[in-house]
């Protein structure tokens, strides 16, 4: 029994502060594995699995796995903080990145077999139709977090101004939620379940964030009495 206990924690011990290869073993299987969704999209086109419809199909596809990696993205601070695992966070680049790869697939799909580059075409579903408006908002505020995703532009920025870019990720996922429920309009299972998805990752993050600036203020308070005591 003290056997398998002692084995348990080395095994958390290890996971916590795993080595630099390990790490990059994770990254790359997670490079791998968002990886396999484009390769089913590349065989069903070729060998006829995408049904009626390949480009709808290509475009529900692509727009599903944007919503994913945003998921993925938002979901590694509350599990760091909830596994005490530091390390999760060098693998938050690389799936906003697959996020963004998806989101460029999605807009493409759109762009290029639904409305052959017609310019104009293009605007007008932008300015008339409500889930492509908020899509494309969407896709607009993606593009400055995946150009700002590398350390030489995150030291040029500094870190607080490149958090504060970044924290546009949340309205990110909303307006994508709203593109998707506004699409679908019927069936609003899979939009509401990633709606929920959002909320609670979003609140978990307000909650943190309240209680460290509760804790920061008892910590001050703290520390002025003795100093208010000694003037008394």
């Amino acid at each position: 029994m003290a056997a398998s206990l002692s084995a348990a924690g080395a095994a958390q011990r290890s996971w916590r502060n795993p080595a630099n290869a390990t790490v990059q073993h994770v990254k790359w299987t997670l490079i791998a594995v968002g990886l396999l969704p484009l390769l089913r999209l590349v065989a069903g086109y070729f060998l006829g699995w995408l049904g009626a419809n390949p480009i709808e199909f290509i475009t529900r596809s692509t727009g599903t796995w944007t919503l994913v990696g945003l998921a993925i993205t938002l979901s590694i601070t509350p599990l760091r903080k909830l596994l005490n695992w530091p390390w999760l966070l060098r693998l938050r680049r690389t799936a906003g990145l697959l996020a963004f790869f998806y989101a460029c697939l999605h807009f493409t799909t759109y762009i290029w077999f639904d409305r052959f580059f017609d310019l104009d075409d293009i605007l007008k579903d932008i300015v008339k139709r409500p889930f492509i408006t908020v899509g494309f908002a969407a896709f607009v505020l993606l593009v400055p977090l995946a150009t700002t995703s590398n350390n030489a532009i995150i030291k040029r920025l500094g870190a607080r101004l490149w958090r504060r870019i970044h924290y546009a990720v949340y309205l990110i996922a909303v307006l994508a939620v709203v593109h998707y429920w506004w699409l679908v309009k019927k069936d609003i299972t899979q939009p509401a379940i990633y709606a929920a998805v959002f909320f609670l990752l979003l609140a978990l993050r307000l909650f943190w964030k309240l209680r460290d600036v509760t804790q920061g203020r008892n910590a001050g308070d703290s520390k002025r009495r003795p100093i208010e005591n000694q003037r008394a």
